[in-house]
């Protein structure tokens, strides 16, 4: 007996997590090399940088715990 088809849905919310992983990851890079100045002596905002830095991750954290309980709710049907 092979398993039913995906549902709509859950395709829907796991491109979205994908994205919001993938849109997060990118942004975290491009704020991680924000820390080398461009130039000798330019001013970097540490503060406001680590703040940037702190939601990349939580944008992170939150794509990978919608498609771990994506994952989990499908495997248990």
């Amino acid at each position: 007996v092979s398993p039913p088809p995906p549902q709509k849905p859950a395709l829907e919310t796991v491109r979205s997590s994908l994205r919001l992983l993938n849109a997060s990851a990118y942004r975290l890079q491009s704020e991680c090399r924000k820390t080398v100045p461009p130039e000798p002596g330019a001013a970097v905002d540490y503060q406001l940088l680590t703040q940037q830095v702190i939601q990349c991750a939580y944008d992170i954290a939150k794509a990978a715990k919608q498609l771990v309980t994506i994952t989990t709710r499908e495997k248990k049907q």
